[in-house]
């Protein structure tokens, strides 16, 4: 029996005849529509970039990010929709205050992860809402030392070393398989980072985009910051010069 055809697309809560739940598919479609975002977890923190791609040359730089702070040692990358991103990572506030108010200390990543993919989770139960049409990377520098997690639009979530999620993920991928990710620093990191933001946008290189990213580690004293404008700077000319050179 096949799903081929209208009618099981309709509402999140309907399974197709071969399992499926469509709407959580297209969910991943809007995903797949978006900026690429990575995380990279290496030895002595984590760090979040994303290729926010600018729609008009009229938007001011620096506005409608996507990456978001959820305490001050947990940031969140997102791919998708940004207005659902806008919505989860309240959400993610929300959880991490509710966290320190109950147990009088800084919530661990993975309990934020577990309660973030529930909640996203939630939204695949009822026809009434939709799916959030957003993957989440979340990275930290907790108790358990640095962590990340991704949770995808159907609500689970993983443990990475290395996370991609958006238009350049398999790209992006394969390039974060090929480092050694346990023995970079953070400043390492972002160097790294940044070549693969600028070679999975080779793609969609007439479109123009902001490179977005942010840190924690030794560097920030575990805190989640913005990279450093100098550092920030230096990552994009290398990143370039990588480029050049790869495609000369």
């Amino acid at each position: 029996m096949t799903s081929i055809g209208t009618g099981y697309d309709l509402s999140a809560s309907t399974y197709s005849p071969d399992g499926r739940i469509f709407q959580i598919e297209y969910a991943n479609k809007a995903v797949e529509n978006s900026g690429t975002a990575i995380g990279l977890r290496v030895k002595d923190g984590v760090v979040l970039a994303v290729e926010k791609l600018t729609h008009s040359k009229l938007l001011v730089p620096g506005v409608n990010r996507r990456i978001q702070t959820v305490d001050r040692h947990i940031g969140m990358a997102t791919a998708g929709l940004l207005a659902d991103g806008r919505t989860l990572s309240k959400r993610a506030r929300d959880e991490a205050a509710s966290y320190r108010d109950a147990y009088r200390q800084p919530p661990p990543l993975k309990a934020i992860s577990d309660r973030l993919g529930l909640y996203v989770q939630m939204y695949t139960l009822y026809s009434s809402v939709r799916p959030f049409g957003i993957s989440t990377i979340l990275g930290a520098v907790d108790k358990d030392g640095p962590g990340l997690y991704v949770v995808e639009p159907s609500g689970v979530f993983f443990g990475y070393h290395g996370a991609a999620v958006g238009k350049g993920r398999q790209i992006a991928k394969t390039e974060l398989e090929k480092l050694k990710l346990t023995e970079l620093s953070t400043r390492e990191a972002v160097i790294e980072a940044a070549r693969i933001i600028y070679l999975v946008h080779e793609d969609t290189k007439e479109k123009d985009f902001e490179l977005e990213m942010t840190w924690i580690g030794e560097e920030t004293n575990n805190i989640h910051l913005p990279v450093p404008k100098d550092l920030l700077v230096e990552a994009e000319t290398k990143a370039k010069a990588s480029l050049e050179a790869t495609f000369d």
